[in-house]
């Protein structure tokens, strides 16, 4: 049968089906990615092809293909059309749903076959076999597991087709040498048990969209056409919701100004599992960062801050630092996102210096450059900056950045600082002066502006557990930001499912 003639819709593949079975043919069903078609795949059908008279194959969609970024490296046009190209294989569909579940119900097979990476029903961590399973129970389906050597799509893509230079797969195979998959989710199952409390600086981030016209004829400035506009949850926000997805709750407090509050948009925007804590600003707007943005190349063309940095006053400032302690008390881990804009007194600094384990990022912008830099702090536990915001607190443009690190730490007597260095990735030092560069791992930049607070947020819980050596810090770190380059603003949060979708396209 011509290849063009094997390819089906879902539909039709089930009329199909239903024919077969009602002329008493056995059919059977294989699914998957078949990302890269390679010799596994190949036995696997001819395998699955000996236990009935039909053999048909269905492949994921790409818009729920889970293998980390860039995947699949093949369409699901391409896919569908290379394991049509197959002789044994009779018939070819492209699922319409995330997972086999429903597939099974639509398609009705007499045989469903897995390949032989799975070795048993129970063995699959994902869990995902598990209810194909109990789905062809349910439609009296047999499931089979075929014997043979196993391949990896992603190993093969990884090896041989990799986008990163040579020098991110050197170290991504000396990575491989020493931690695996499990070794990293480990660490991540570990940091579910963590209490957390957030504190910092509320930032709306206000994305104006615009077409450039040209220059004007009266005037010599660019005139734009507004063409859209977004608002995103930023600053300790962002952070807090980063952080949501890896433990069971975030207490996180904040500052919000009594004039323009947009209360009822924070609250919108916060995850379900982090519980707000706000102070109010008298006579203040809530800290909003207008953005004008070319929207095609998304090249910021000048921004607008609408904010009073004065703080809080006294009374109120004693009132939430007071608050913020006695959270604190009861938490393994405080997160300071320290934007400088009031949000943190000089006074709540000197509180927040005595809790038991501190994770602080003095962040350096327009509104505070020079008037605020780490060492406002009298001691921290984690410190994550980049290379910039590390200089401008030593106010020193020459020396290399260990020895900058080093000084940083012994001020502060913190167990570990992270330096984010850009497009070089990041360098992550331990109290013992051990430190390792670990390099980027950003294939495209869409925007930079939240994955220095999404390094933070995950490196931050990652360091608090201890005995984690400063290359899983910046690992995982490093993880976090490249995924955050690829999101518009804070428009999602990164997500344990997404760290470890990209962990395992890295090291499988």
């Amino acid at each position: 049968m011509p290849i063009e003639h094997k390819i089906k819709t879902i539909s039709e593949l089930a009329d199909i089906v239903a024919k077969l079975k009602a002329e008493g043919r056995k059919v059977v069903h294989c699914h998957g990615v078949f990302d890269l078609l390679h010799i596994g795949h190949i036995r696997y059908f001819r395998q699955a092809a000996t236990f009935g008279d039909v053999l048909i194959v269905t492949v994921s969609p790409d818009r729920f293909v889970d293998k980390g970024p860039h995947r699949p490296a093949f369409g699901e046009v391409l896919r569908a059309e290379g394991v049509a190209s197959q002789d044994v294989v009779d018939f070819v569909a492209v699922n319409e749903w995330p997972t086999a579940e429903e597939l099974l119900r639509k398609v009705r097979p007499d045989v469903y076959v897995k390949g032989s990476d799975f070795k048993s029903i129970d063995a699959d961590p994902t869990g995902k076999l598990r209810l194909e399973a109990d789905v062809c129970e349910e439609i009296g389906a047999e499931l089979k597991l075929t014997r043979d050597i196993v391949f990896s799509s992603t190993n093969l893509i990884n090896r041989f087709m990799s986008s990163f230079t040579d020098e991110v797969q050197d170290y991504l195979e000396m990575f491989r040498s020493r931690y695996s998959i499990e070794d990293v989710e480990a660490i991540l199952d570990r940091v579910s048990k963590l209490k957390v409390t957030v504190v910092g600086d509320t930032i709306l981030d206000d994305y104006q969209y615009c077409s450039p016209l040209g220059a004007s004829s009266k005037e010599p400035v660019m005139a734009f056409s507004h063409t859209g506009g977004d608002l995103f949850a930023g600053g300790v926000l962002a952070i807090a919701n980063h952080i949501s997805h890896f433990v069971d709750e975030v207490h996180m407090f904040t500052v919000l100004g009594e004039r323009d509050t947009q209360e009822e948009f924070v609250r919108e925007n916060l995850q379900g599992n982090v519980t707000p804590h706000f102070a109010y600003q008298e006579d203040a707007p809530t800290l909003r960062k207008r953005r004008y943005i070319e929207g095609y190349s998304m090249t910021k063309l000048f921004e607008i801050y609408h904010m009073d940095d004065s703080g809080l006053g006294d009374e109120r400032d004693e009132a939430f630092r007071l608050a913020v302690k006695e959270a604190g008390k009861s938490s393994d881990l405080v997160v300071a996102a320290d934007f400088g804009h009031g949000a943190i007194s000089v006074k709540t600094r000197e509180s927040l210096s005595k809790l038991e384990y501190l994770a602080v990022n003095t962040q350096a912008n327009a509104g505070n450059r020079g008037f605020h830099t780490i060492s406002g702090y009298g001691r921290c536990d984690f410190i994550s900056l980049t290379e910039a915001e590390l200089r401008l607190d030593a106010r020193d443009k020459i020396t290399g950045v260990t020895p900058l690190t080093t000084d940083a730490r012994d001020l502060l007597g913190a167990s570990m600082v992270a330096v984010t260095l850009g497009k070089r990735g990041s360098y992550v030092q331990d109290g013992h002066g051990n430190g390792i560069l670990v390099p980027a791992f950003a294939h495209k930049v869409v925007d930079k502006i939240g994955s220095g607070d999404a390094f933070f947020a995950v490196a931050s819980l990652v360091a608090s557990l201890g005995d984690v050596s400063p290359e899983i810090v910046a690992f995982l770190g490093n993880i976090a930001g490249a995924i955050a380059v690829g999101i518009v603003g804070n428009e999602k949060s990164v997500t344990k499912q997404a760290i470890m979708k990209n962990v395992t396209s890295l090291l499988k």
